[in-house]
């Protein structure tokens, strides 16, 4: 699933080529996402320009100054910049034309969406509720002291929880967390302040070097060019269960816990 890296990696990507540019067309193969596209897109966007495209958490926010589109890449999604006659895929769902320009949504499982916002983006029910981003002032160790208090879900649950943090998931919480040096079965609310800043410094040590990578392609994601990320060359315990420790060369450990497979050093990393 596309996370923090990737989703700010498509941003980077694409606004480049697109923004200042009008849209010129609209369109829509396969409207059964997530969310269903609304039907009045295109009447929404055509001859509007685009103001900026930045990122909030794992959604990416097209400002046309009258509102903005919302687009969530799913679980397997890309977002890519095209020349309007490139033939599409049958995975590819809705195209934004920029005259000598598209933007392509490709999404084989259909878990992303693509949806209208007349007013502030970070206010509609998507947004709202979520929780700091990690590369922001803010996300600090006593932030993560204060919000953990009386928490006994594991901390690397904690970190995938986007009401607690934004854009960490599964794999960035797995390698934050051995760069901390912490398990990540370790209670949440057991955890003081010295060891969260160690994780906060972590998250946002982990983030920063993947978006340098482009990201993480595992499956289907590339970025807004069309090129795969290669940061998973770098793992240091995500999918790696056996595989001798980068550090210690101790087996790397993985269970199940809350339905995401989690990955550690057993010797590198203490509760």
């Amino acid at each position: 699933m596309p996370e923090l890296p990737e989703v700010e990696t498509t941003c980077r990507g694409i606004g480049p080529a697109l923004v200042g540019q009008c849209v010129t067309g609209v369109r829509v193969r396969n409207s059964r996402l997530r969310i269903p596209v609304p039907d009045e897109l295109a009447q929404r966007i055509v001859g509007s320009r685009l103001h900026s495209v930045r990122r909030r958490a794992k959604y990416l926010l097209l400002d046309f100054g009258g509102g903005s589109v919302i687009i969530h890449l799913g679980m397997s999604g890309s977002l890519r910049v095209l020349s309007p006659d490139n033939a599409p895929d049958v995975h590819d769902h809705v195209d934004i034309v920029f005259g000598t320009h598209l933007l392509r949504l490709r999404d084989p499982r259909r878990f992303g969406l693509v949806t209208w916002c007349a007013g502030d983006p970070l206010a509609h029910p998507l947004l709202a509720g979520l929780g700091p981003e990690p590369l922001e002032s803010g996300f600090d160790e006593a932030y993560l002291f204060h919000v953990t208090r009386g928490i006994r879900a594991p901390i690397k649950q904690v970190l995938m929880d986007a009401r607690k943090v934004v854009g960490v998931g599964n794999i960035y919480a797995s390698e934050s967390l051995f760069r901390a040096a912490v398990h990540p079965l370790a209670p949440a609310g057991r955890i003081g302040l010295r060891r969260y800043a160690r994780i906060a410094a972590a998250v946002r040590e982990t983030l920063n070097d993947a978006i340098r990578a482009g990201g993480s392609t595992l499956r289907d994601y590339v970025g807004g060019d069309g090129r795969a990320g290669y940061f998973q060359q770098q793992y240091f315990v995500y999918g790696r269960v056996g595989a001798p420790c980068r550090v210690c060369a101790t087996p790397i450990e993985r269970r199940v816990v809350a339905q995401r497979a989690t990955y550690w050093c057993p010797n590198c990393q203490r509760r």
